[in-house]
């Protein structure tokens, strides 16, 4: 797999508290520069980026419900909906992951449905799942539940709680969806050997906040 296929898979994420005006448009320009498929940033920043990818075809990507997505479901809908309204064309919300161990499999389906509805058909939605504090068992219902709630990608991980991505649940995952469904692997993905390990492994999208180090990776090996 080349440099081309792969930085377009890449969500060039930038979701840390402190970060600033000049640090998202610096990222928007990154990925205009490598061509990357998205640019993920928190909600209050969706309307620059959409300012900043306008006549370009980088997708505008933000969350709800993050990072912990025990928020209350009209919320997380209600945030989703206002990004939406901003620009943005890609939702990455978080499960009820305590919903989930709880087994209230109707309130996770319909907190994940209620989401993808305030979203509109045109928008994709990706559901972290935070699959490194689920079981076996648990990742896999969590799938069965993304995809009837009609959301369109499975998440690994928000970044901010356990260890990220990891080939064994991307493994997990991908089986449990089926072929033609999206995975999306996240956190701690720093190299591209390890990116194109997660790719071959099921992923079909990339988040990470180190493309460039995964573009000169690449390009040095190319």
């Amino acid at each position: 797999m080349g440099t081309i296929e792969l930085n377009r898979m890449i969500d060039h994420t930038l979701l840390k508290p402190e970060a600033t005006e000049a640090d998202i448009r610096r990222v928007s320009r990154e990925a205009i520069a490598h061509d990357f498929f998205s640019v993920c940033i928190n909600t209050h920043y969706v309307p620059l980026v959409a300012r900043e990818l306008a006549g370009t075809r980088i997708k505008v990507c933000s969350i709800a419900g993050f990072p912990l997505g025990a928020a209350d479901t009209m919320v997380k809908a209600f945030e989703a909906r206002r990004a939406v309204e901003a620009g943005a064309q890609e939702i990455d919300m978080v499960m009820n992951v305590g919903a989930l161990k709880s087994g209230d499999s109707a309130f996770v389906r319909d907190d994940i449905g209620r989401v993808v509805e305030a979203c509109g058909q045109s928008v994709i939605v990706k559901v972290i799942i935070e699959a490194a504090i689920l079981t076996d068992d648990e990742k896999k219902a969590a799938c069965a539940l993304v995809k009837q709630a009609g959301a369109s990608f499975v998440k690994t991980s928000t970044g901010f709680g356990p260890p990220g991505a990891n080939v064994r649940d991307v493994e997990i995952l991908r089986a449990a969806v089926g072929p033609d469904f999206g995975v999306k692997a996240s956190a701690g993905i720093r190299t591209a050997a390890f990116a194109l390990e997660l790719v071959r492994a099921g992923a079909t999208r990339i988040g990470t906040s180190a493309s460039l180090a995964i573009m000169e990776e690449l390009g040095a090996s190319s």
